[in-house]
């Protein structure tokens, strides 16, 4: 998947208090100071889509670079031509060009390949003196090579395949992007968001459409403004979830476990809630408590959201004979997803939680997440083993013994194998 996604997020989970950084009645204060700072509405520097513009030095003079150009010129004869000339002056290549027609003018989107010791900055200039004007660019890479429809058809059949690839799939359709969901009834009660049009909402740097189930989903790119085209295609990869409804894919795995009990993993959805429920019902306080941070009473309400494919991807672990005994959740939120685990009593100690947070972490790898996080009590030694189990590196930070484990993928991340279960 898209090396883009990173800065998918749902108002669903970070307002709504249903997932492991907020819990079910909130962190600490203190731990809420954390969260603000390391989740600011600015693209992360560290995203994997935001290619910074080189320094002085990246590339020979001999060597190719490729760079996403995005630049405006006049509506009229030749001002393309100008520009193309320009570019060809000084040995830059065009790979592609997409047009996004505007009322006044075009906004013409180039892959290039230009020699090494060509700069950004001289880039720039060279177009503003063939007539563009603002000029976007960023280092691009062999993600970029594949041509715009193939393109857009591969994320139309991903979305088609799994209701979870849908904020994945606009991650990587609109690139550094931040995106929001709210849903039409807040989990936590109150009221709701703000109805928007049939058709959706372009405002520049903002887009709102809505949400296939209800509510509205919100997309930002402060640094790049949408074009009308990018809203179209937006747009009808949400009408085309709309239109299939809930779905998940089926891929199952039998595991033995040391003891010699099967059980089954796959993924799981809002069709599993009820028995979700009955291990609620089933798991003590601690291991509730341990796993939603505070209160646990009201934790069923949460489930229908956690189950939600709109929000991530949850697998479950069942016994031979049907009854669910573990769920594993990875949740879209911000430039770290987040993994959280619960697993019932009885069935604690016997590899399940270790077996849930590798393949999560799987699917994390294979949605281009660079790191994923859990937030637990530094009690929970056994969630702590779990993660130090990946064998990747590990950052860890406690806050009035609310633990935060943030495990760096990257290349590592091939390590951990990819199983059925996660696939259609």
């Amino acid at each position: 998947m898209s090396r883009d996604m990173s800065d998918v997020t749902t108002e669903g989970q970070a307002r709504c208090g249903h997932h492991g950084r907020s819990g079910v009645a909130g962190l600490a204060s203190v731990f809420q100071t954390w969260w603000s700072r390391r989740h600011g509405h600015a693209p992360p520097a560290g995203d994997t889509g935001a290619r910074p513009l080189p320094t002085e030095r990246q590339a020979g003079p001999d060597e190719s670079v490729l760079w996403r150009m995005r630049t405006t010129v006049k509506d009229e004869p030749g001002s393309l031509a100008a520009l193309c000339m320009a570019l060809a002056g000084q040995r830059v290549d065009i790979l592609s060009l997409q047009t996004h027609p505007l009322a006044e003018g075009t906004v013409d989107e180039f892959l290039l390949r230009a020699p090494g010791g060509l700069m950004a900055s001289e880039l720039t200039q060279l177009v503003a003196r063939a007539g563009g004007v603002d000029t976007w660019m960023e280092r691009g890479d062999a993600h970029d090579l594949m041509d715009a429809p193939t393109r857009v058809l591969g994320l139309a059949a991903r979305t088609a395949l799994d209701a979870a690839e849908l904020p994945l799939a606009l991650r990587q359709l609109l690139g550094r992007c931040t995106i929001r969901q709210l849903p039409a009834t807040p989990v936590g009660g109150g009221r709701g968001p703000e109805g928007v049009p049939l058709d959706g909402v372009l405002e520049d740097t903002v887009m709102r459409l809505r949400a296939p189930e209800g509510g509205v989903i919100t997309v930002e790119r402060p640094y790049l403004p949408f074009t009308p085209t990018e809203f179209a295609r937006a747009r009808a990869l949400v009408e085309l979830d709309a239109r299939l409804g809930p779905r998940v894919p089926r891929g199952r795995d039998v595991l033995t476990l040391p003891e010699g009990n099967e059980i089954t993993v796959r993924r799981a959805g809002p069709g599993d809630l009820e028995a979700a429920r009955e291990m609620h019902e089933r798991c003590s306080s601690r291991t509730l408590s341990m796993r939603y941070h505070g209160p646990v009473g009201d934790a069923d309400r949460y489930l229908n959201h956690l189950l939600s494919p709109r929000f991530g991807r949850t697998l479950a672990v069942q016994t031979a004979s049907g009854r669910v005994v573990g769920l594993g959740h990875l949740l879209w939120d911000g430039d770290e997803t987040e993994v959280a685990l619960l697993v019932e009593d009885k069935w604690q100690r016997r590899g399940i939680g270790a077996e849930l947070l590798e393949r999560l972490v799987a699917m994390a790898a294979e949605a281009g997440c660079e790191s994923v996080y859990a937030v637990t009590q530094a009690s929970n030694t056994g969630m702590v083993a779990a993660m130090r189990g990946l064998g990747l590196p590990l950052d860890y930070q406690i806050e009035e013994g609310t633990l935060v484990i943030t495990a760096r993928l990257g290349v590592d991340a091939g390590l951990v194998r990819v199983t059925n279960a996660e696939a259609p």
